[in-house]
């Protein structure tokens, strides 16, 4: 499946390492990597896309102490891969000095990897990849005649590998798989106006063989186009807003990137100086878990080479841990958390989840807004200002009423993380995150 071997690759990054110390380098981390995917995309039957990828890089960080510079490049020949490290020696040469410049520590690093089980090949042709678009769209169109167009069904493969080393003796990599199939379609109301609403779904995993079924990706996508029909707006007002598990997703990707080195030592966060701190209601905690087999947020080591571990990062709705890299944890003057790179496989978890998925949660909400789909970029994670533009479902009594849309639904996010009532047993993963649908206690909903 892949040109070169993980023994090559740790020859390369010997002899990448070895250079840099000859030129004078105090340290120097160099990392290479090789990926090779298949995508093909199918609207209405036809074949849109067939995309073959190939890619391979080396790079190199060149440390002439406390300044650094890097360069790469994608050609591995011996006089390529000098001459990179050279241009990583003249940029360091010219860098200004940052006292939190460097490596790792080497007493942090990964000594002895976990095998996560990241690694699971799909042995996919253009054939079958169109076949399995077609079955998703097909499925689409099948479910109702108002179901008339498209914009395609997709699937994907892609494996690759990698091997990083430090010169102060870290040396660690492995191959990773990551697949899916998505199907978006159009729905028609019909009628002079003839008025059309979108959606989609998709699945994605490692493992191929836990892909959800075409057909149902197909079908769920175009019933959830279909419930968008007849939307109308609202009137202003304030009510409960349940955000939907994969905009719930997002939702906790804000809390991170709140509590993030990066955001932290700027000083552009509205959680700043909040570790120990009530960041959640009481009824919330966060676990951070980078061992789980085979999830895409897991990973053994970070992308310094720094040992993984699982911990809680927030107990009770109390902040136990911020989201540091080496270099922001220096800046903070704290400890890297493992983190370089962003977070890994997070789970979000509450006392007060009613069971009975996304239905039972409706019902504990009552009346209010649930919201299914957000737009635009209204977020200022400086002072954490919140307004999006969003399409969703009015709900009285626990029950649908009618979708609703051209409406912004705004609070703030620090408010809003402290005003989640519940979350619902729906749990989804999407990326490194996994959670359940999550309700707002109260938001303002800008309408007609």
């Amino acid at each position: 499946m892949f040109t070169h071997s993980s023994n090559q690759f740790q020859e390369i990054i010997d002899f990448m390492l070895t250079e840099a110390k000859r030129r004078g380098a105090s340290d120097a981390v160099a990392e290479v990597s090789e990926g090779q995917g298949l995508s093909v995309t199918v609207r209405k039957g036809e074949v849109e896309t067939i995309e073959q990828s190939l890619d391979k890089q080396v790079g190199v960080t060149v440390f002439l102490g406390h300044r650094r510079g890097n360069a790469s490049t994608s050609d591995f020949s011996r006089d390529s891969l000098k001459a990179t490290v050279e241009a990583a020696y003249h940029i360091a040469q010219h860098t200004a000095e940052d006292l939190c410049a460097g490596p790792a520590e080497k007493e942090l690093l990964e000594k002895h990897p976990l095998d996560l089980d990241l690694f699971h090949p799909w042995d996919l042709d253009s054939a079958t990849a169109i076949d399995i678009a077609r079955t998703a769209e097909g499925a689409a169109f099948a479910v109702s005649k108002q179901i008339k167009n498209s914009d395609g069904a997709s699937v994907s493969a892609h494996h690759a590998h990698f091997m990083m080393g430090t010169s102060h003796g870290f040396m660690g990599g492995y191959p990773f798989s990551r697949h899916y199939i998505s199907c978006a379609p159009i729905a028609n109301e019909g009628g002079k106006k003839s008025l059309m609403q979108r959606d989609d779904w998709y699945s994605s995993s490692r493992i191929p063989g836990e892909l959800a079924d075409p057909a149902t990706i197909g079908k769920y996508a175009a019933e959830r186009a279909l419930s968008r029909l007849k939307a109308r707006s609202l009137t202003t007002r304030r009510c409960p807003v349940i955000f939907e598990a994969p905009l719930a997703a997002g939702l906790l990707g804000g809390l991170v990137q709140a509590v993030s080195g990066g955001a932290l030592y700027r000083r552009s966060s509205f959680l700043l100086d909040s570790l120990g701190k009530q960041v959640l209601p009481k009824h919330v905690s966060l676990f951070e878990n980078p061992h789980l087999k085979a999830m895409t947020g897991s990973v053994p080591f970070d992308e310094e080479g720094v040992k993984t571990s699982a911990r809680t990062v927030v107990e009770k709705g109390i902040l136990q841990g911020y989201f540091l890299s080496t270099y922001s944890a220096r800046k903070l003057g704290m400890k890297t958390t493992g983190n370089a790179g962003g977070s890994h496989h997070l789970t979000l978890q509450s006392r007060k989840t009613p069971k009975g998925g996304l239905p039972a949660l409706l019902q504990a909400m009552g009346t209010g807004l649930l919201v299914t789909e957000l737009m635009g970029q209204g977020v200022n994670y400086v002072t954490g200002d919140y307004s999006r533009g969003a399409f969703g479902y009015w709900v009285q009594n626990g029950e649908i009423q009618y979708p609703v849309e051209g409406i912004t639904i705004a609070s703030n996010l620090r408010d809003m993380l402290m005003d989640i009532q519940m979350i619902g047993s729906d749990t989804l993963i999407r990326g490194t995150k996994e959670t359940g649908s999550i309700l707002i206690g109260s938001m303002t909903i800008g309408g007609k």
